[in-house]
């Protein structure tokens, strides 16, 4: 006579089969979301990596980089996509594992990593040179492309920026998904749910102390929910305080006009430490303090953002 399993047994057997139903249904459910996600953009083949980008608007190339957790469509709702497009040529990129651009495991992808394939992208676009915004870790991408290759950027805005390392514990716990097996099991099951219960509160701490405007309603949260996606958010988190450390001795080199912006009570990064310390280590730099604008400013404070830009295009011109 076969024994009966017992009561551990049973329990692993159905954790497991939990599990499988979990990982299903969540690849089930991201297969579904970019269907009723499709890309409104073009792509691009770089070094192995397909990238999304969307161009809109004739005149001054302008390339816009997004920050952690979101995609073209952040800065899309945020309305500076369009607004900028009624006098440059803007040209917004999905960072790599967000949006619709893949992220290939093989590379770590740094900041440099980043700027490095940004700056062979745009010269594939006949784009050699340009003025870049970027913002959170975007703006961490933006300002080390600008060190990197200061050939191709003619001007610089960065906005709610991450510059200068510091011991963070958020990103230990926010790196979770990152971890090979572990990570990977995690962002299958349980941190897609997690995402959703915590979405509210995650938004009010990335754009207080400001409200979240109703133009976000327009992002598409399950997008940013998805398996692939929280991996890349995660491993940027892990990546941050690295990329300060990679670029921070770099500042004062640069010589292009250089704005930047950023909004008071930011709960994401202390402005004081960052964007006010990065003003004066960068010669002949502009900062913008936006009252009450939060972490999230281009969304709270489209048009301070856009009059940055204007700003540095001007200075630009003047030095023609």
């Amino acid at each position: 006579m076969s024994s009966r399993p017992t009561n551990t047994q049973i329990y692993l057997a159905a954790g497991v089969a939990a599990t499988v139903a979990a990982v299903v249904a969540n690849a089930l459910i991201a297969r579904k979301t970019e269907r009723n996600n499709p890309p409104n953009g073009k792509f691009i083949e770089v070094d192995g990596v397909r990238l999304h980008y969307v161009e809109r608007g004739i005149g001054q190339p302008l390339v816009l980089l997004h920050g952690n957790g979101v995609s073209i469509d952040d800065l899309e709702s945020s309305g500076l996509l369009d607004l900028a497009a009624n006098h440059h040529r803007v040209i917004a990129f999905d960072r790599p594992g967000f949006g619709h651009s893949s992220r290939p495991r093989a590379t770590v992808w740094t900041a440099e990593a980043q700027a490095a394939l940004f700056h062979k992208a745009l010269l594939q676009l006949g784009v050699p040179r340009f003025l870049l915004f970027g913002h959170s870790w975007g703006a961490c991408v933006a300002v080390r492309l600008a060190a990197d290759y200061p050939q191709a950027v003619a001007g610089l805005v960065l906005a709610s920026g991450y510059y200068y390392p510091g011991f963070r514990a958020d990103t230990l716990a926010m790196g979770a998904p990152a971890v090979p097996g572990f990570g990977d099991v995690l962002r299958y099951t349980v941190s897609p749910l997690l995402g959703w219960l915590m979405w509210p509160k995650m938004l009010r701490t990335l754009f207080g102390p400001a409200t979240v405007p109703a133009k976000f309603g327009a992002f598409p949260r399950d997008m940013a929910l998805r398996p692939s996606q929280l991996r890349a958010s995660a491993a940027e988190a892990m990546l941050m305080i690295p990329a300060a450390y990679g670029a921070s001795e770099k500042y004062s080199d640069l010589r292009m006009p250089v704005a930047i912006v950023a909004g008071e009570g930011d709960r994401i990064v202390d402005i004081d430490d960052q964007s006010s310390r990065l003003h004066d280590d960068i010669p002949g730099s502009t900062f913008r303090r936006i009252k009450g604008g939060g972490h999230m400013v281009h969304q709270t404070a489209t048009g301070e953002v856009m009059s940055a830009i204007d700003d540095v295009e001007r200075e630009i011109a003047t030095r023609m």
